[in-house]
Parts: C-alpha cells; structure tokens; sequence
C-alpha cells in the first residue's frame, strides 16, 4: 500500500478500501493563441497522478479485490469526481477508484 506524503511533512494520507488518492496535474496558463488565462478562468483538469491506493474493494465473499490501478498511474476521472483535501500547501483529491474513467499511458 502506499501512502501520500508530502517531503518533509508528518501527515500521512492513507485511504480506506477502494479509494485511491490523485494529485492533478496543473493546467494550461496560456492558449493555443499566446492568451494568458488567470486562475478564475482556467478549468480544473480531469486528469492527474495516483499518489495513493487503498486495500482495494470488499466484495460479497469478505475477501478483497485487488485495486486495478497502481501508485504513479496519469488518471483521467470526471471533473466532479471526489472530494478536495490540501495538506501542506498541496491539493489532492479523494476519490473512488470507480470514478477513473482511463488510465493515460
């Protein structure tokens, strides 16, 4: 299992069965055009980095499925998927290993 942690940080986020951990990418500052875009502007990128993965999901039998995805996987998810969690200065998203929608490879 691994764990999100930030470099000199204490706090570790570690997430529960079948949630995984993404930090997204940053997007895009400037447009094909030269147009730089300020923070208001810029849509949030569906897509980013696993940094975490749970135990995996429990299925009915009591045994655990073994996760798809692996730390270090680039995700796309959808734009609403999971919830918003800064430690440290550093944004990461908690979110349901379900709400992948495509591993980039």
């Amino acid at each position: 299992m691994a764990t999100a942690t930030k470099k000199q940080s204490k706090v570790r986020l570690q997430p529960m069965g079948e949630r995984i951990v993404v930090q997204r990418v940053e997007s895009e500052e400037t447009t094909a055009g030269g147009i730089v875009l300020p923070d208001s502007a810029r849509e949030k990128p569906a897509r980013g980095t696993v940094v975490a993965i749970g135990s995996g999901k429990l299925l009915d039998d009591g045994t655990r499925a073994a996760s798809q995805l692996k730390s270090g996987d680039m995700v796309l998810f959808s734009s609403y998927a999971g919830e918003t969690v800064e430690i440290d200065d550093v944004e990461y998203l908690l979110m349901r290993e379900d709400d992948v929608l495509a591993v980039v490879e």
